[in-house]
This record gives C-alpha cells, sequence and structure tokens, in this order.
C-alpha cells in the first residue's frame, strides 16, 4: 500500500474517524502547525549537546503525537481520542519550575541567536505559540477539543524557552536583549 493514496489531490484530507474536510481547515491547521512543532523540535534535538535536554525533548515529541492525534479527532468522530493528562501537563509545570531554580538562569526579555542550539529552541517555541493561537481559534470557532492540549501547549512554550536559556548559560553565553542598568519591570519569559 503507498502513502500517494491521491485522495487529497482535490484539497481534502481525513480527520480520525474517516470525517473529510478541507485541508484549510482549522482543525487540520492545528494539528498540522503541532507536527511541524514536533519536526522543529527534532532538529532542535538533533543538534542538542545538553543529554538531559535532549531527552526532555524526545519526551515532550512523544507526548506531541498524542496532541496532534487529539486535535484530528473531533467529537463527532466514532475513533476515541487518545489520551492526554493532567499528568501531561503537570510534567511540563514542574520542569519549568525546576530549570528556573538554575542560579544564573536569565529572567528577563532575551534576544535569540546568542547560541544555535538554543536558538533552535527559540524556534521551535514560536512555533509552539503559533499551534497556541490556531488551536484558540479552532476552540473559538465552536468546535470541542481534548481539555488538556490548551494547558500542554501554553505550559509547554514556557518550558522551550528555559530550554535555550539552560542551553545558553551552559554556553557561557549572554542572550539579554536590555543592559545591565535597566530599571523597568520584567516581562513575560515566552510572550
Amino acid at each position: 500500500m503507498s502513502i500517494a493514496t491521491k485522495r487529497g489531490d482535490g484539497g481534502e484530507t481525513a480527520l480520525a474517524g474517516g470525517i473529510r474536510v478541507s485541508k484549510a481547515d482549522l482543525r487540520v491547521e492545528s494539528y498540522g502547525t503541532v507536527d511541524e512543532l514536533n519536526s522543529t523540535l527534532g532538529f532542535a534535538r538533533s543538534i542538542c549537546r545538553n543529554e538531559q535536554v535532549s531527552t526532555w525533548t524526545h519526551d515532550i515529541q512523544k507526548v506531541l503525537f498524542r496532541v496532534g492525534s487529539a486535535l484530528a479527532t473531533p467529537a463527532e468522530s466514532r475513533k476515541p481520542a487518545p489520551v492526554l493528562t493532567e499528568e501531561d501537563v503537570n510534567w511540563l509545570t514542574d520542569l519549568v519550575h525546576s530549570i528556573e531554580t538554575k542560579e544564573g538562569i536569565l529572567s528577563d526579555w532575551s534576544l535569540p541567536g546568542a547560541n544555535t542550539e538554543a536558538a533552535a529552541y527559540e524556534v521551535a517555541r514560536t512555533v509552539c505559540r503559533r499551534a497556541e493561537r490556531n488551536i484558540v481559534r479552532l476552540v473559538e470557532s465552536g468546535q470541542t477539543i481534548h481539555a488538556q492540549v490548551l494547558p500542554y501547549i501554553n505550559r509547554l512554550s514556557d518550558v522551550l524557552w528555559l530550554f535555550a536559556r539552560l542551553l545558553e548559560l551552559e554556553a557561557g553565553v549572554d542572550s539579554r536583549l536590555r543592559d545591565e542598568g535597566h530599571t523597568g519591570p520584567r516581562w513575560s519569559r515566552a510572550w
């Protein structure tokens, strides 16, 4: 059996359970962006020399397959959606708290590009934020999604920002956007 089925030649694809929709459907855009995020993370992991960050990334990529599948499974599907749990989200939250305790982790705006590995995670972070925006549009259009999808994607962007900061810290590079003398407020790390 070939992957070239030709069923999508007219601009439609099948969701989980066989429901046919346009390839421009918000649901397809949402899980497609999660797929893009997973590939972007695969690239980041392939150049990451930090064994712990690489392992965490590998684990996240596995969960992202469940996230994408959950998005590809509409409520009316005959096929059950994959399980995505509160524990999946809590694992990311715990990871955020763990990395934040590292002495020297940047706690202000950063300028991407000070380190190649960190820059790859910054690209993944921005794809993650785009996935989140697409998923929000899907929900706002009236579609139902798995309850843990948005919290997982939101938390993941924080984790990816921290991965970049951790890699820069270990490489001894400074990615601060603002100089030491800045007296204004600190802003959201992951935008």
